[in-house]
């Protein structure tokens, strides 16, 4: 009995082998860390109304911009009156210049204004969707003194929605 007890104090211990478990992860953390999707995640914030010191009067003849991109056309419009302009759809695809330079108008016709509404009818594509939006945020405009390319800001505030049925 007293050898079977010394042969249990003489065992050693056993090491744990992490041989393989280490080879996996040299192995996988540089894989997942090369496959990783890095995206950056774009928020468009919304500001809701609150109290106001602007009058009813004013806020009712404030422009309440709309750009509607149709398959067919682009229409410009105010919520209040309607329709300003429509840019038909040419052979090439839809005329962002024209659009910016009628916007860049409307801009300096209501220059406290920066909030537009962008609606879309279904199965728009998106680089359309992205063309029309960098129309409407932005204009480049030529600087008078040093005749150098500039970008102007006209609507950045955009809130996007989908379009109403063409007869509206």
């Amino acid at each position: 009995m007293a050898g079977l007890r010394n042969r249990r104090r003489h065992r050693e211990t056993a090491d744990i082998n992490i041989t393989a478990f280490m080879n996996l992860m040299v192995i996988l953390v540089p894989f997942l860390l090369i496959t990783a999707v890095f995206s950056r995640v774009s928020v468009l914030e919304l500001n809701l109304p609150g109290p106001s010191a602007e009058s009813n009067e004013q806020i009712e003849n404030a422009l309440n911009l709309e750009v509607t991109v149709r398959e067919s056309s682009i229409e410009i419009g105010d919520r209040r009156t309607g329709l300003l302009k429509r840019f038909k759809r040419g052979a090439e695809g839809h005329d962002y210049a024209a659009l910016s330079a009628y916007l860049k108008k409307v801009k300096a016709r209501a220059p406290n204004v920066d909030e537009a509404t962008l609606l879309l009818e279904p199965d728009i594509p998106y680089d359309v969707l992205v063309q029309v939006m960098d129309a409407v945020r932005v204009v480049v405009v030529e600087e008078a003194e040093t005749g150098t390319m500039a970008m102007a800001e006209l609507f950045p505030e955009i809130s996007i929605g989908d379009a109403p049925a063409a007869g509206r």
